[in-house]
């Protein structure tokens, strides 16, 4: 394309472009609707209060919707702020990807904040290995963990979310998924529980009080699907929201639990805990990683999906 004044006309916007559009603003009301805070924005931003609240003011001007309001002593997004979150999140994203994809990583100069999802069995086994390598060789990202479940494939492709790791047994075609470990369901109690005083048969496995983690409360699962085919039925004495919960539960009661094997080791062994062989044949855990195909050639998450995939197969 032609500049003016070397033979042609300097470009114009597109067709129905607003003449005084300013992307930067796009970056600032991304951090708005995330943190539903100007303050909290300003400071993720590197900006002072009073600028961010300029801002703010330029971008409700140019939307003309107020974007936020105050709802007590917090602030919340209107309707359409809401609407639109996903929206920005992906024209980002893309741009993002359009400038850094045919760049190499260097992953010291690196500034960046990556959002993953995981079980939090799994931040529990990896998330100190991978915070450590992050420290040592890309200073400046920070890795946001969000639970499992509470994000999946549309924030995937939203761009909300920067990587999915865990068993992931979805088949869309677009999600680019990578295996990383397999693993195994094994009991785990207490030390010096009465489970363990003989040999753990069905029935004595059925029989003892199992506490389920499970982020929805579910009373069922595979074991009881695999002790149904024998005849039996375990019981229930409670669940717990989370696997860290669990664990905790755990030590301190006569309660069973399940997990998997090499993922939850370490925080077995750091409460003392004690796992054993389940009388079952239960299914094996396949962990993986996915993400969507807009970060492909993105060196920066080139190098995160690098790093999680060596720590992790590091467990195995």
């Amino acid at each position: 394309m032609r500049e003016e004044g070397a033979g042609g006309p300097a470009p114009t916007a597109p067709a129905g472009w607003p003449a005084k559009a300013d992307l930067n603003l796009l970056v600032a009301l991304d951090a708005l609707l995330d943190e539903e805070s100007v303050t909290a924005a300003a400071d993720r931003l590197g900006l002072s209060g009073p600028a961010m609240s300029r801002t703010l003011g330029r971008i409700r001007r140019a939307l003309g919707d107020p974007v936020l309001v105050r709802a007590g002593r917090r602030m919340v997004p209107t309707p359409r702020a809401l609407a639109m979150r996903g929206e920005v999140r992906r024209v980002l994203a893309d741009a993002r990807a359009l400038f850094t994809a045919a760049a190499p990583c260097d992953p010291a100069a690196l500034e960046r904040t990556f959002t993953l999802s995981a079980h939090d069995s799994q931040v529990m086994a990896f998330g100190a290995p991978l915070l450590a390598r992050t420290a040592r060789e890309a200073p400046g990202v920070t890795l946001r963990f969000l639970a499992e479940g509470a994000t999946g494939v549309p924030s995937l492709r939203d761009g909300a979310l920067d990587l999915e790791i865990g068993v992931i047994d979805r088949s869309e075609p677009e999600i680019r998924v990578e295996p990383l470990l397999t693993d195994r369901m094994v009991g785990v109690v207490r030390a010096g529980h009465p489970l363990l005083d003989g040999p753990v048969t069905l029935r004595r496995f059925a029989a003892a009080g199992h506490l389920l983690d499970t982020r929805r409360g579910r009373l069922s699962g595979p074991v009881d699907e695999a002790l149904a085919a024998h005849g039996l039925r375990r019981r229930i004495v409670g669940t717990a929201p989370t696997f860290a919960s669990a664990l905790f539960v755990i030590a301190g009661s006569d309660a069973v639990g399940l997990t998997a094997e090499r993922v939850a080791r370490p925080a077995a062994d750091a409460l003392g805990l004690v796992t054993f062989e389940v009388p079952l044949d239960l299914p094996l855990l396949h962990f993986s990683m996915a993400w969507h195909p807009r970060h492909e050639e993105d060196s920066g998450h080139r190098w995160l999906r690098g790093v999680v995939r060596d720590t992790v197969r590091a467990m195995g």
